[in-house]
């Protein structure tokens, strides 16, 4: 029977991948030619969903992006027996470029097995992290997340070992908390959903292990509201993780225990900031909370809480499963193991990579990215979501690394990378940083709820030509207010696409530019 996967995540959904599969199978009815199809997830090359792979003795064969019409002519010239005597095909996936230059430690699963299938789960290598934990200390456990270095990859980089190593060493008497960061809202990011969509199983692993390293059992995962099928697809998952006892009172009959819930986001940007988050979760607005106390010592109802991002979670059963020092053999610097870089914006191919720390952005955007969609030369580059510094190419050539990108004023944050081609108005980049803050902040502090709107007025005033040089000295200043003043970073990292406008792109903050068509 010839196996034959179609991707479900959200992004190969919206481009028709459930008609292609119903035209699949159709076709293969229709000849009486017998299929196996599987609903796998997307391996994040995006500019060719739907993928279709047919599997041989040799490795699957892809083709895409294949539209529903496409389908007649693809089986009629041998889909079913993986035949390359096709346009659309691309021959063995694993050899294509974009594939093979890849380190994929925590997507090693993701467009391979299918998302609900514990055994195609185990078969990959799932739960092995897990089987290796329930046989050792939590501190054992914590140890080794520190020697890996791992870093939070939702933005702040704080390492996740010393996080951990807060929480265990808190009273294990008291309830603890693991509470998994799922509200994905930065701008060109999506590595937290195609983890949730396309190997569940991973992150619920990772949240089990942090449980038994810290002694907590209870875990909820805060999902970004705007995501229906992951929410679906987790819930499947963690009921199936039940049945199979790798949750419950008794995790793999380790007499401990750990219990997990999804809870849906309010739908704010502010929640993914993680004291914001705790008291969404709590049932209340979600505003956020002065530090400290930490939430490693006070988080979820006064309890301590490890609050981790997706993808740090997501790695830790590589972690256990090899041993801290696999990872950290990864990447340079303090900045250990790899990022899940996501490629959108005005980019060819758009979609998902994951690499070691030290490559370059502009290794990323012409390795990777293929230039632009619309063929012009690119012009900045943002990295890490709208509160971050838009890049000049001069500053491309900078290693992927947590401190090399803070000595320009910049982060990574996210691992999202936005590309802007030369018809871009920085200025107006740079006005809709303040706009976006004005929307989305919680309004708890003046410096972020006042400074914002303040700074739409000054940055309008500039762009009018109503006494720029003076405007631009009060922007200046503004923006040192509200970096330094600011509770969280909503407000104190808003200024810095701002500040890096001013320093870059200058023209475009004081003179409107003559509008380039693309």
């Amino acid at each position: 029977m010839t196996r034959v996967y179609v991707p479900c995540d959200t992004t190969a959904l919206s481009l028709g991948a459930d008609e292609v599969a119903r035209q699949i199978q159709v076709q293969a009815d229709r000849r009486g030619h017998p299929i196996e199809l599987v609903r796998n997830g997307s391996r994040g090359l995006f500019w060719l969903e739907p993928l279709v792979e047919v599997e041989t003795p040799n490795g699957r064969v892809a083709y895409g992006p294949v539209e529903p019409d496409d389908v007649p002519a693809l089986v009629a010239a041998g889909l079913f027996e993986a035949s390359t005597d096709h346009a659309l095909c691309h021959g063995d996936i694993e050899t294509l470029p974009y594939l093979r230059r890849q380190q994929r430690l925590t997507f090693a699963r993701i467009g391979i097995i299918d998302p609900l299938s514990i055994a195609d789960y185990r078969a990959h290598g799932g739960f092995a992290g897990l089987d290796k934990a329930v046989t050792l200390a939590p501190q054992a456990i914590v140890d080794e997340v520190k020697t890996s270095g791992l870093r939070g990859r939702g933005g702040a980089a704080f390492p996740t070992g010393i996080k951990w190593q807060t929480v265990h060493d808190e009273a294990w008497q008291q309830q603890k908390y693991i509470v998994c960061n799922a509200d994905e809202g930065d701008s060109g990011t999506f590595a937290d959903r195609l983890v949730m969509e396309c190997d569940p199983f991973m992150l619920i692993e990772g949240m089990i292990i942090a449980g038994l390293g810290v002694g907590a059992t209870q875990g909820y995962i805060y999902l970004r509201s705007e995501y229906p099928l992951a929410h679906r697809i987790l819930n499947e998952a963690i009921e199936r993780a039940g049945a199979a006892g790798y949750l419950g009172h008794d995790v793999r009959g380790s007499g401990r225990a750990f219990h997990l819930e999804v809870r849906l986001g309010a739908g704010a940007y502010i929640c993914g900031e993680e004291t914001s988050l705790l008291e969404s979760l709590e049932g209340k607005r979600g505003m956020v909370r002065a530090k400290p106390p930490l939430p490693a010592i006070k988080g979820l109802f006064g309890q301590p809480t490890v609050v981790n991002n997706v993808l740090s979670l997501a790695a830790v059963p590589f972690i256990l499963a090899h041993g801290g020092q696999a990872y950290a053999d990864y990447g340079m610097g303090r900045s250990r193991g790899t990022l899940p870089i996501q490629l959108a914006g005005n980019i060819r191919q758009g979609g998902l990579i994951e690499l070691a720390f030290g490559t370059t952005l502009r290794a990323i955007l012409e390795d990777f990215g293929a230039g632009t969609v619309t063929g012009r030369s690119m012009k900045a580059v943002q990295v890490g979501g709208p509160l971050m510094a838009y890049l000049p190419e001069s500053q491309w050539d900078t290693p992927l690394d947590y401190e090399a990108f803070a000595e320009l004023g910049a982060g990574i944050g996210h691992g999202g990378v936005v590309v802007f081609d030369d018809t871009v108005d920085m200025g107006e980049q740079a006005r809709f940083a303040m706009e976006f803050c004005t929307v989305e902040s919680c309004g708890k502090c003046t410096p972020c709820r006042i400074g914002s709107v303040r700074g739409v007025e000054v940055i309008d005033r500039i762009r009018a030509g109503d006494h720029p040089d003076a405007n631009l000295v009060l922007l200046e200043e503004l923006c040192e207010t509200m970096v330094d003043g600011s509770l969280c970073a909503m407000g104190g990292m808003t200024p810095f696409p701002v500040q890096s406008v001013i320093r870059h792109f200058p023209d475009d903050l004081t003179v409107r530019p003559t509008r380039v068509e693309a």
